[in-house]
């Protein structure tokens, strides 16, 4: 293996393993982030995905192991996850279908859209009754995309999946919107970064908003399917990425890191890139985990500057793989154009070079939607998107 071991500062008690090749491009603020959160009191273990970026206050793309738990190094978005659900479509020609995607911005309400077919998902109660934002995507890289298995690596895994070449998937990232944000806010409102005073309390909270955003994953994943013409299924994957794990007696955070013991995890690339399906089996030297995307090599600014200087907006809509971006916010555009991410490439073959994942098939981007489209794209429609 070459997992990149950094060399720890002499005041840091836990571990730290980077799991990069040496040709993998990982920030310094990044590692240094992963040192910072290995000094805290009860850390164990730090470990960085090759798609490890610094986040605020904690790393993006790292799972940290502790005795005591910390809700600062899960972060606001408790719940954000990506899920994978197999849709039936008789055509699937991206510039008809971009228009016809819903708005995702548009919250169902359980009085006011009572008769939506999406209800149907719903089964019980909602987590912790908290109904605003349900059925909305949000911002930042959060997506939903209409996507072709491409590449099938291990035909016997993706059968048992029920995929094959060609299929057509909903590929959902989101996350808890708001619920999360708010027992985030609650906790550190009186407790700041410091460790959850009552840990069995705090999870229970985090549980909802895990059980929230599938939920949610469900409730968008619906929304496009009957807007496209299709039945609603169940997913194939649903891994959460921002969320505790009880292991042992000590407390397994993740941020933007994916179970990966055994689990299928999407792990997404760009809107102009495939995606990869694999099936992981990382150990504890990685925290049981694997990357959860292509992971951002440049910062919202930086990408948003030189993206301007690069491209039109045009040229934006359509990626290199032919696909269409529905996204009414011409800066969000920029600030999540393929460049602005890491090559998925390497970051997937770094999971496989350390053992940490097997590659099953990949995802090839027909039209990727991230708000409603201002009627500029190519078969868009006007929507109602925040500006």
């Amino acid at each position: 293996m070459s997992q990149q071991h950094s060399p720890t500062p002499p005041a840091t008690t836990a571990t730290v393993t980077v799991f990069a090749s040496p040709t993998s491009w990982i920030e310094s603020d990044a590692v240094a982030q992963c040192h910072q959160v290995a000094a805290l009191d009860g850390m164990m273990h730090v470990a960085g995905m090759p798609d490890l970026h610094p986040g605020k206050g904690a790393p993006i793309g790292a799972a940290m192991l502790s005795a005591v738990l910390y809700p600062f190094l899960v972060g606001s978005d408790i719940g954000c996850g990506i899920a994978v659900f197999p849709i039936r479509l008789r055509r699937a020609v991206p510039e008809k279908l971009a228009g016809r995607f819903p708005d995702l911005d548009r919250a169902l309400d359980p009085e006011r859209d009572a008769g939506d077919p999406a209800w149907d998902v719903v089964a019980g109660d909602i987590p912790a009754g908290h109904t605003e934002g349900l059925g909305t995507v949000g911002r930042g890289n959060h997506f939903v995309e209409l996507a072709r298995v491409g590449t099938v690596f291990e035909p016997g895994h993706a059968s048992r999946l029920g995929l094959d070449a060609g299929d057509l998937v909903l590929v959902v990232h989101s996350g808890s919107r708001g619920l999360g944000e708010r027992i985030l806010r609650a906790h550190t409102e009186v407790h700041g970064a410091g460790p959850a005073p009552d840990p069995d309390a705090y999870l229970a909270l985090h549980d909802d908003a895990v059980r929230w955003g599938s939920l949610n994953r469900r409730l968008l994943a619906a929304r496009v399917a009957h807007a496209l013409g299709a039945e609603p299924t169940e997913p194939i994957v649903d891994q959460c990425h921002n969320l505790v794990e009880v292991r042992d007696g000590t407390y397994l955070h993740r941020k933007g890191a994916a179970p990966g013991d055994g689990r299928d995890v999407l792990v997404a690339g760009t809107r102009g890139t495939p995606s990869y399906l694999v099936v992981g089996h990382a150990g504890p030297e990685a925290g049981h985990s694997v990357a959860h995307g292509a992971g951002r090599k440049m910062s919202r600014a930086d990408a948003l500057r030189r993206g301007k200087a690069k491209h039109t907006v045009d040229e934006l809509r359509r990626t290199p793989v032919g696909s269409l971006v529905v996204c009414g916010d011409r800066q969000l555009l920029f600030e999540e154009a393929p460049t602005a991410y890491k090559r998925i490439e390497q970051v997937v073959g770094d999971l496989v070079q350390h053992g940490l994942a097997t590659p099953v098939a990949t995802t090839v981007p027909l039209v990727t939607y991230k708000t409603p489209d201002a009627g500029s794209a190519p078969g868009g429609r006007r929507g109602r998107g925040r500006r």
